[in-house]
């Protein structure tokens, strides 16, 4: 078997794994695995994909099978993080707080949960409400769901039973209480099919660009789907690091500013990835530098990715925000937006690229 086909069909391999693992276990892999999955896929993006069989030793073991071996049915569950999160019952609210010694806030309580399942999230609610995947309403809400309020001012751990674990406010402890309102967003990190889903995608973008790299690297070409394109070296390693397509990377700053580092759009938007100051600001990159604004496109791009589970959704979000994409289900009803989706998707297949 090739190189490519072998790729291509360890991708299918591990599609099927996962969909059997969410059937049988409702349980998402183990953070380690998935972390060790991408850690293997983005080294021999990054470099060569050796594809030899049956020589013992890590570097003689294939990017598919490395890939492969890291995924698997282990990890915490919704349970866990409720079980992980009664152990601060009873720690005082402390503003900006994140050791338990001290005191906690909301998010500080969340995030010290999660780490101690081995899970990073971020620190603030503002980004905490955007990991995993949407929850519709309460009446999907599992144990270990993050339930946010408020306008995502607070967040805390959903136990089951119309009942919820947080740090409430000054003068309060962590506490176990009624849901009080309805909850703005709820997000499920782990488990969740949805986010298995999603694993597995990104691990078979990573497994492809492994194989596009093979397939450059056996003609002599590497990166030849690059070729010619202004900042391809910043698309390929952005791509690499972040999970997702270079190709993408480079269509989206085609249609955004036609690769000009210095491009202001009227609305305000700016630099070669067009980003809007108050995004820049979220991400902690500077929209004028190329390197800052491609890693921090690639960040945004793979999280539409995964929340949105579809290239035009994402593409969609990108344009108009997440916000309007969640409001109308869908692309929203804007021309720019519309168009913008189809340019995009269009600058992809000039590169070469399959853009369903």
């Amino acid at each position: 078997m090739t190189g490519l086909a072998e790729v291509s069909s360890r991708i299918l391999a591990i599609q099927t794994q996962m969909q059997q693992m969410a059937t049988r276990f409702g349980a998402g892999i183990g953070p380690t695995g998935f972390a060790s999955a991408l850690d293997a896929a983005r080294a021999d993006a990054a470099g060569s994909v050796d594809t030899s069989a049956g020589t013992a030793g890590a570097s003689n073991t294939s990017t598919a099978a490395r890939v492969g071996n890291a995924l698997n049915p282990s990890g915490p569950t919704g349970g866990d993080i409720v079980t992980a999160a009664r152990k601060y019952l009873g720690v005082p609210y402390v503003f900006g707080g994140t050791d338990p010694m001290r005191g906690l806030d909301c998010s500080g309580l969340v995030q010290r949960v999660f780490k101690d399942l081995g899970v990073d999230v971020p620190r603030l609610v503002r980004h905490q409400r955007l990991e995993g995947t949407p929850v519709p309403s309460m009446k999907q809400a599992k144990p270990g769901d993050l339930l946010v309020f408020d306008g995502y001012e607070h967040i805390g751990i959903y136990v089951g039973n119309g009942k919820m674990l947080h740090a409430p406010e000054p003068g309060e402890r962590v506490k176990i209480g009624s849901v009080y309102e309805t909850p703005t967003s709820i997000r499920r990190v782990l488990p969740a099919e949805e986010l298995q889903t999603s694993a597995a995608n990104a691990a078979g973008s990573l497994l492809r660009t492994a194989a596009l790299r093979e397939s450059a690297s056996a003609a002599g070409t590497a990166g030849s789907v690059l070729a010619g394109v202004p900042f391809a070296g910043l698309f390929t390693n952005a791509g690499a690091r972040r999970g997702i397509s270079p190709a993408l990377l480079a269509a989206v700053a085609k249609i955004e500013s036609n690769y000009d580092p210095d491009a202001v759009s009227p609305a305000g938007a700016r630099g070669l990835m067009q980003i809007m100051p108050g995004t820049a600001r979220d991400l902690g990159v500077d929209p004028f530098v190329p390197t800052q604004a491609v890693d921090g496109a690639a960040r945004l791009l793979r999280q539409h990715l995964t929340e949105f589970g579809s290239l035009p959704l994402a593409l969609a979000a990108y344009n108009a925000g997440g916000g309007a994409v969640r409001r109308y289900d869908g692309i929203p009803p804007y021309a720019e937006t519309q168009d913008y989706v189809v340019k995009v998707q269009n600058a992809l297949r000039a590169l070469g690229k399959d853009a369903s």
